[in-house]
């Protein structure tokens, strides 16, 4: 398959393979690569086109008879948060967040297999290894970070690193127009503080301090549970056939 970096990307189709969101569906992609000089450029325009990405793969969803997944982005400026979200964010301000490199660490790691061995045991992602998690984080051609969700620590916020016990990391894409959360994983036992919640929130947050519109959240997929709470963080818009447009929340469920 060739690699190299053109003028224009190149795009490729994905065989078949099972879905693993709705039972008895059968799911395809179409993908490129993010390599050279203008991965940023084109992964900030193909994520508003609805593709995602994964290391050095922007993909999206080309299934022949199903549209069932839906690619949505959060108002940042106009979101004000539930009463439920309000006490999601009470419950963790006991949490320093740290932006940086998108270098991945032991400690990350094992938060990351934790993570993985009580919520995707049987997923696609379940057999990585240190390695894979290393080259997930650092094979990126585009402005990625890892934000590390800590435990305030005595002496955290005066000077240095914060020293706390790592409880969340997200790996995110810097875009021209806002903040996209490539994945985020968080200890699995501390279910009272709903961390996923509070790190999309904290993700409107910075978003709002950039002064930029947008939270990319991937993927909604009409009809999976599991992709449900995407749908919580209203305003938000969904990508149709014509085009970014505000959604229905009490149609999109």
């Amino acid at each position: 398959m060739n690699t190299q970096t053109t003028p224009s990307p190149q795009f490729y189709l994905t065989a078949p393979a099972i879905c693993p969101y709705l039972s008895g569906e059968m799911e395809r992609k179409v993908f490129t690569h993010l390599v050279g000089p203008r991965a940023a450029e084109m992964n900030d325009l193909l994520t508003q086109g609805g593709f995602r990405r994964s290391q050095n793969i922007a993909y999206r969803p080309a299934c022949e008879a199903c549209r069932a997944c839906v690619s949505v982005r959060i108002l940042a400026g106009d979101f004000q948060p539930a009463k439920s979200m309000r006490r999601v964010l009470a419950t963790n301000s006991d949490i320093i967040a740290t932006l940086g490199p998108a270098q991945p660490s032991t400690e990350q790691f094992s938060l990351f297999r934790r993570y993985l061995d009580s919520r995707h045991q049987r997923g696609g992602m379940s057999d990585m290894s240190a390695l894979d998690y290393a080259i997930m984080v650092e094979d990126s051609h585009v402005n990625t970070r890892v934000i590390e969700y800590r435990r305030r620590e005595p002496g955290d916020g005066i000077a240095g690193t914060p020293r706390g016990e790592l409880l969340a990391v997200a790996l995110t894409d810097m875009m021209s127009d806002g903040l996209s959360m490539v994945y985020s994983f968080f200890n699995p036992d501390l279910e009272k503080r709903s961390l996923g919640t509070f790190m999309i929130l904290d993700h409107i947050n910075r978003t709002k301090t950039l002064g930029l519109p947008h939270v990319y959240l991937g993927y909604w997929v009409k009809g999976s549970p599991k992709m449900g709470y995407k749908t919580r963080y209203q305003p938000q818009e969904h990508l149709t056939a014509r085009g970014w447009e505000l959604a229905d929340p009490t149609r999109d469920v």
